[in-house]
């Protein structure tokens, strides 16, 4: 089948054209039609098989009838992030160069004014985050009363982020009439019984098995140490055993684990970068673009870069950590062997996430086999500092704390040995003087002078005053007429 047996009109036909794409994938066959005729889809398919493009074509062509108003779109397109609203801006760009359409980008990270100033003067299509599109509404800048078509892209994972009561907020603000769209990689049980009230009557479109991985990514596993610094050094020396890496994307659970990679990793020699949701949206930017054009090797990312980003020709994804949730792998090794190139994944599993592997082979219905590195995990090439702990007998002390034992105990020793050599010491010195005092014992004493006579005569003591003397006399207390006060003195 090819893309004019799909019913889509001459422009569009033009630019896919234009754009290099020859036959549409399983996924675009099948939804665009039903698109084309206003109709409820609910697309299914695996990560990279061209789901934007299955929603882009037919909206590009029924937009080619009527135009925009002031603050009031035409279509809605809500993404979960805001790299993959930057992206399908650019798809929009690519293929619907020979439409004069107005596209207004609504997310967070960047300035308000401009944003609105595009809403003003009418956009047709918005492409925005759920919380930056409700902040230009809550601010009477845009009214949805106008909207056509709803795309939900990433239905799940809009949904497991917390966007459920944002998503039925804005439902409830467009037209019942509206044609609504959602396109998802996984579609667990639980999120389809939440769609129900968002579609009406929709033709499902499942292309492949749910939750499944592409056929021509080589999936492995790699045994790796708990010890944060020996984990390190296996995903270096795991890197270096590519030998046919182009480019690849390291994934980790934690913010603080990225940034903590794209150090280590750069400190190694390796041309790394980083992307996590705490960098600003120009720096996050700008990082997408520099391993776009393949000035950075290594992309060191949180789960914000794992779902839906068209990054092409990705040769090797690396899990550092074990996703929590399974399906969060699906996405993850889903940005490598895209649109049918070769790709291989490996992921590092320790001990304690055996747990999370097991359910990620039930997820895939796979069984998984184990990577050996060649010549094992350990490298010379390791900085001082970044190189993993000796294990340690269990009960055995740290080799700090003995140091420091050591340490303290030295004085203690030192002291007791003194205390004990003291009394020995003492006694040879006293040996001698005790000889010679014996010997001056035995001598004929010599006449020892009168001390008394030697003392000088002491001074005679004044004679205390009897309590018989005359009045006049002082006393050693009470008053007399010599210090009498006048005022006891007065008759």
């Amino acid at each position: 089948m090819s893309f004019n047996e799909l019913g889509l009109s001459p422009k569009v036909l033009e630019a896919v054209t234009a754009a290099g794409y020859t036959t549409p994938t399983a996924i675009q066959a099948q939804a665009i039609p039903h698109a084309l005729q206003r109709k409820d889809v609910m697309g299914l398919a695996q990560t990279g098989s061209g789901k934007t493009a299955a929603f882009v074509l037919p909206m590009l062509s029924m937009l080619e009838s009527g135009r925009a108003r002031a603050r009031m779109p035409r279509t809605l397109i809500l993404e979960p992030t805001r790299e993959l609203a930057a992206q399908v801006e650019e798809s929009f760009a690519t293929l619907g160069k020979n439409h004069k359409l107005t596209v207004a980008l609504l997310i967070g990270g960047v300035a308000f004014e401009p944003q609105a100033a595009k809403i003003d003067r009418g956009a047709d299509v918005v492409i925005a985050t759920p919380g930056r599109l409700l902040d230009h509404f809550e601010r009477g800048r845009l009214l949805m009363t106008g909207i056509e078509m709803l795309v939900i892209d990433e239905a799940d994972r809009m949904l497991d982020m917390g966007f459920i009561p944002d998503i039925e907020r804005i439902c409830k603000l467009l037209p019942f009439t509206r044609q609504t769209m959602f396109f998802s990689a996984t579609m667990p049980p639980e999120i389809q019984r939440l769609t129900a009230q968002f579609l009406h009557n929709p033709v499902k479109v499942e292309t492949a098995a749910r939750s499944s991985t592409a056929e021509t990514i080589e999936q492995k596993l790699v045994k790796t140490p708990h010890d944060p610094k020996a984990k390190r050094d296996t995903l270096r020396a795991l890197i270096r055993s590519q030998e046919n890496i182009k480019n690849g994307i390291v994934f980790a659970n934690r913010k603080t684990t990225v940034a903590l990679l794209e150090k280590s990793l750069k400190r190694h020699g390796f041309n790394a970068g980083a992307l996590h949701g705490d960098m600003d949206q120009s720096a996050r930017m700008k990082t997408l673009a520099a391993f776009r054009s393949n000035e950075l090797t290594l992309l060191i990312a949180s789960d914000v870069a794992a779902r839906g980003l068209d990054i092409p020709d990705v040769s090797h994804v690396f899990n550092f950590d074990v996703p929590i949730h399974s399906e969060d792998y699906v996405h993850r090794i889903g940005r490598t062997g895209r649109a049918g190139r070769e790709g291989h994944a490996f992921t590092m599993v320790t001990r304690e996430e055996s747990k999370y592997i097991n359910a990620i082979l039930a997820l895939i219905k796979k069984d998984l086999p184990y990577f050996d590195i060649p010549g094992g995990a350990a490298s010379g090439e390791e900085a001082e500092g970044d190189s993993p702990a000796p294990a340690r007998k269990r009960g055995a002390k740290r080799p700090e704390r003995h140091e420091r034992a050591e340490r303290e105990a030295k004085p203690e020793r030192q002291e007791r040995a003194e205390r004990e050599a003291k009394p020995e010491r003492q006694e040879r010195e006293e040996r001698p003087e005790r000889a010679e005092r014996q010997a001056a014992e035995q001598a004929p004493q010599a006449p020892r002078r009168d001390s008394q006579s030697a003392r000088p005569q002491r001074s005679e003591r004044r004679p205390r005053h009897s309590s018989h003397d005359d009045d006049a006399a002082p006393h050693e207390t009470g008053f007399h007429a010599g210090n009498m006060p006048a005022f006891l003195a007065r008759k």
